[in-house]
């Protein structure tokens, strides 16, 4: 079994390991501090694009439900007239130094499984390291009046408007601790300067909007017409596979609906191989949907993939609209500036960084 450093980050006292690796946090601290103090003095550039762009990621490593809310926005923007495009790094898949546009056959091994969960949101994606020059792929090649940047958070080279960050509810950010000695990316405090935290598993807390992920059915992965109720396999015994940041989350939800359950926990985004899967018995697989991706090529009658549907506080929905009118606004009185001015500040906390 592979060494999993993620197990000591959420447990209720530190363990000698992270004691160990302490001075190594703080190290990184420091980086993170130095790279986010060269983008506010401008020494390093910050590329902003006339079309607004929102960032959702967050602040801590792992899973945190980040992508079945990207689904949910993207399905909120269009109900209100948005056209949106969305732009990943595409993690899981090969390295694409270049803008990709994924496609619908394009495989979890070339794009990822992220890109391929999103591209079925019915939206342009467009995968690049470079953030950047991603975003600009998406919109020379696409009718896109709003840009959604999956997993940007950290990546201050790509100018936002709005920045959502997604927080998991129930482990929150475990010890406290910068890596590796901890689960987080930046110090929590970056939360302070973000418009809007989304808190996943709460309702309402922490001075949070809460976002609940209900199942909606099962799907089967041989045939994705057809579909069972949740209900369909309580009190039965199954197989649960899960490759996600948090496995625990999907084996938890399961238990507690009364399946009876045998968890198999594998890595975030890994690549499965039929002999992993093959249990030597007739029990269903059930399985996350960003897992199914990676299973249909040898999925048979077994396999099933839980479809779920994010519900977000109706507050929220209201402030992030109202929010969007406002960069409307502030997009057409930017026009009447140079294009090197620097940006205008809409809340007092973000960072006025220029062209």
């Amino acid at each position: 079994m592979p060494f999993d450093l993620a197990r000591y980050w959420y447990r209720e006292s530190l363990h000698p390991i992270t004691f160990f690796l302490w001075p190594f946090s703080k190290l990184f601290g420091l980086c993170v501090a130095v790279r986010r103090s060269l983008y506010r003095l401008r020494i390093l550039k910050t590329h902003h694009f006339a079309t607004p762009v929102i960032v959702v990621g967050n602040i801590t490593v792992g899973g945190t439900g980040k992508t079945p809310f990207v689904l949910w926005l993207v399905d909120f923007l269009r109900a209100n007239g948005f056209k949106p495009g969305i732009v990943s790094r595409g993690v899981g898949g090969k390295k694409h130094v270049k803008p990709y546009r994924v496609k619908q056959h394009d495989s979890a091994e070339i794009v990822g499984d992220e890109a391929i969960l999103l591209l079925q949101s019915g939206c342009p994606v467009v995968i690049s390291v470079d953030r950047v020059a991603a975003v600009r792929d998406l919109l020379e090649h696409n009718q896109c009046n709003i840009v959604i940047s999956d997993d940007g958070l950290q990546h201050y080279r790509l100018g936002r408007d709005i920045e959502i960050a997604i927080v998991d509810g129930v482990r929150r950010f475990g010890n406290r601790l910068l890596l590796p000695a901890g689960p987080l990316r930046e110090p929590v405090a970056r939360l302070n300067s973000v418009d809007f935290t989304v808190e996943n598993g709460s309702k309402t807390d922490h001075g949070a909007y809460g976002m609940m992920l209900e199942p909606v059915e099962f799907v089967s992965l041989v045939d994705e017409k057809k579909s069972m109720p949740f209900e369909a396999f309580v009190q039965r015994q199954v197989h649960a596979v899960a490759g996600i940041g948090h496995p625990e989350r999907f084996f938890l939800l399961l238990k507690n609906a009364g399946f009876n359950v045998i968890a198999h926990s594998f890595p975030d985004h890994h690549p499965y191989q039929p002999h992993e899967l093959d249990f030597n018995d007739t029990l269903p697989i059930l399985m996350t949907e960003k897992d199914a991706v990676k299973c249909r090529s040898f999925a048979d009658e077994r396999y099933w993939y839980l479809r779920i549907t994010a519900k977000i506080n109706n507050i929220f929905e209201q402030k992030l609209l109202e929010k969007i009118a406002l960069l409307e606004v502030h997009h057409v009185v930017e026009e009447d500036f140079s294009k090197h001015s620097c940006r205008l500040s809409r809340d007092g906390k973000r960072d006025n960084i220029c062209e």
